[in-house]
Order: C-alpha cells, then sequence, then structure tokens
C-alpha cells in the first residue's frame, strides 16, 4: 500500500511539475536553487482526484523525516515577516533591503508588484534571493532545501497598472517542522484549482488584507476560508478600519486572538483546535 501511494504522489507531482524538475518555461537562479531529489515527498501538497475539491496528504512526524521545534514568525511590518526554523535558518519575506537591528537574513524572498516589496540591490551577503517572478520572463520556479526548510513556489499574477503580468508574484511556501507555513506575497487574484492543489495545506499563512491593492476583501475571505489554514496573520493593511473589516468578515468561522505584541512561536502542538486569527502588531510600532 505505502508503495503505491508513493508511486502515485510521484505520479500526481510528475504531472504538476514539481517533483525533481522545472515547469516547462521556468527560469532557473543556479547560484540559489538547487533541488534536492532525496527529501521525502511534500506533507503540503494535494492530493486531487478532483481539483477543485483537493483533499490533502497528513503524513506522520516520522514518515515526513523533519524535526521537531519550534518557528519564531515576527512580523516587521508592510507584507515583511521574519521566520526562524528550529535549525536557525532566518527568512525575510517580501524583503525590500531594510532589516533595522536585525542580523542579514540568511534567505529573502521577493515579490515585483511595489518596491516595497522587492530591492534590486540585496545584501551581499545574503546567500539566497529568491525572486517570486523571472527578470528574464517565464515563470520563477523555485525548490530549494535550506538546513531545515524546503522554500517552494506557486506563480500567479498581477495588475501592472491596470494590465495582467502573468507569473509575477509569488505565493512561497515554507516547509519547516512538520509545518505548511504560506506567505501570499502580493495576490491579486484568487488562486486556480491547479494553484491551490500546487500550494497545498497551508497550516499558517500570511494574507495581504487591504482590500484594495491586493486582492478585493470579499475574495480574500473566501481564498482563505478555502485554505481554512489553523492560522491566519493578517499583513498589508494600512488602517485599523481595514483589519477590522477583515476581521468581522471572517469571525463566523475563525477565532480571533490579539497576540498583543509582533512575535509568536509556532508549532505543531501548538496549532489551536479551532482555525484563528493571530493578529500582530508590526515590530516598528512596539520597538519604540
Amino acid at each position: 500500500m505505502a508503495g503505491r501511494f508513493l508511486s502515485a504522489l510521484a505520479g500526481l507531482l510528475a504531472l504538476t511539475g514539481v517533483a525533481g524538475s522545472h515547469s516547462a518555461g521556468a527560469q532557473v537562479f543556479p547560484a540559489q536553487t538547487q533541488v534536492v531529489p532525496e527529501r521525502p515527498p511534500s506533507n503540503c501538497l494535494a492530493i486531487a482526484e478532483r481539483l477543485p475539491k483537493a483533499r490533502y496528504v497528513n503524513l506522520t512526524l516520522a514518515q515526513a523525516g523533519v524535526p521537531k521545534g519550534s518557528v519564531k514568525i515576527e512580523y516587521a511590518g508592510h507584507s515583511t515577516f521574519y521566520i526562524t526554523s528550529p535549525g536557525g535558518v532566518t527568512i525575510a519575506t517580501d524583503y525590500a533591503g531594510f532589516h533595522g537591528r536585525r542580523a542579514v537574513p540568511k534567505v529573502v524572498t521577493m515579490n515585483k508588484a511595489h518596491e516595497t516589496h522587492y530591492t534590486d540591490s540585496p545584501d551581499p551577503s545574503i546567500e539566497h534571493v529568491l525572486r517570486g517572478w523571472n527578470p528574464e520572463g517565464g515563470r520563477a520556479s523555485h525548490n530549494v532545501e535550506i538546513g531545515d526548510v524546503l522554500v517552494r513556489n506557486v506563480t500567479t499574477d498581477i495588475r501592472a497598472w491596470g494590465v495582467p503580468e502573468k507569473d509575477a508574484n509569488s505565493i512561497f511556501i515554507f516547509e519547516v517542522a512538520d509545518l505548511c507555513i504560506g506567505h501570499l506575497g502580493h495576490l491579486h487574484h484568487e488562486p486556480t484549482p491547479a494553484q491551490y492543489a500546487l500550494i497545498g495545506r497551508l497550516d499558517v499563512v500570511m494574507a495581504p488584507v487591504d482590500g484594495g491593492m491586493t486582492l478585493d476583501l470579499p475574495t480574500m475571505i473566501r481564498v482563505l476560508k478555502r485554505f481554512r489554514s489553523r492560522v491566519v496573520i493578517p499583513m498589508h493593511w494600512f488602517s485599523l478600519y481595514a483589519l477590522d473589516d477583515f476581521l468581522a468578515g471572517m469571525a463566523d468561522e475563525f477565532a480571533v486572538v490579539e497576540v498583543g505584541g509582533p512575535a509568536l512561536e509556532m508549532s505543531l502542538d501548538r496549532l489551536p483546535s479551532r482555525p484563528t486569527i493571530m493578529v500582530l502588531r508590526p515590530a516598528y510600532l512596539t520597538e519604540r
């Protein structure tokens, strides 16, 4: 049974273009991206007999072969989070070149919708610069193991001054400590059924909730209710009014917790039993 399951999983991943090779037309950045064929199959990817009703594979910790421990998530502000793995890998999301008093992160992810989500001049000491778009055209494709973290991406389109630009945003997924952590970037449209399947299960998701510059609020709420992640962390909100509107729209299915600061620690055994919105206050508001 286990052999048949792994064979079926390998077949599905080959069809979707995420098992051992990059999708057709994908641009590989050799200095920063390395496919690791020996890692066990992802426990975050969807196995879908029918993509609109994707089902998820939940391997045990022993099967997944990933370390136990807690992941620290700190909200710096806007759409930048600092993620620290149990093994000490530091990641900055939607990195625009600033890290304040923090040490230079080992990994940065970037998106190109606005200059507040990327930099053309990242610190040269950053070991892995993962762009959510392909500067040469086509699709950015990342599937890289860095210490105890696997980082991969699923591209989406953006509205570039009103003109759609294909594959210019990436949803980055961080597989660490048996958690599936997703950052939606500057999301401009609901994922397609195929994209939902490639994203897979998200235990923790950082979601832009401004309701205008990214996805409109009703659609974002629909997306998050479909993911039904155990933890949702709002980001990219520019006023308490926008944040409150988002919380009101989610309150029928999600609990709301005010963390009271910019950071939290997550692990498999700390996931809430009910889907919960964890509201973090940006570090720049709490470090005064």
